[in-house]
This record gives structure tokens, sequence and C-alpha cells, in this order.
């Protein structure tokens, strides 16, 4: 699979809307590079925000 894919192709590849994966790169600031996302990028910053939140939710905060 190729490293560099469109909305489409992400959204497919997630099982999830186009308009969500959008809405993902602009809140975790992952990049839209002439119409084609990094899907490592998006990955990570997915399952990073996701960590964040589990801290959040045990009882720890972020500094």
């Amino acid at each position: 699979m190729a490293n560099h894919l469109t909305p489409e192709e992400l959204a497919d590849a997630r099982g999830v809307e186009r308009t969500e994966i959008i809405a993902t790169c602009i809140r975790l600031g992952v990049p839209v590079y002439q119409g084609k996302i990094d899907r490592w990028l998006f990955q990570a910053a997915v399952q990073g925000h996701e960590r964040s939140q589990r801290r959040t939710a045990g009882g720890e905060t972020l500094h």
C-alpha cells in the first residue's frame, strides 16, 4: 500500500467517511499536501491523541 493517500483512499482503508478523515487532519494538525495525506503521520497523530485522551480520562494531567 502507498504511503501517501487521498482522503478517499484513507477513508476506505479505515472504514470511515472522507469528511471524518479531513476533520481529523485539521483537528490534529496533520498536513494534506497536494491532496494527499501521509498515512503513517496520520496514524501516529491519531494514536498519540488517543493515548493523550486515555491519560486525561484516567485522572492524570498533561503538563
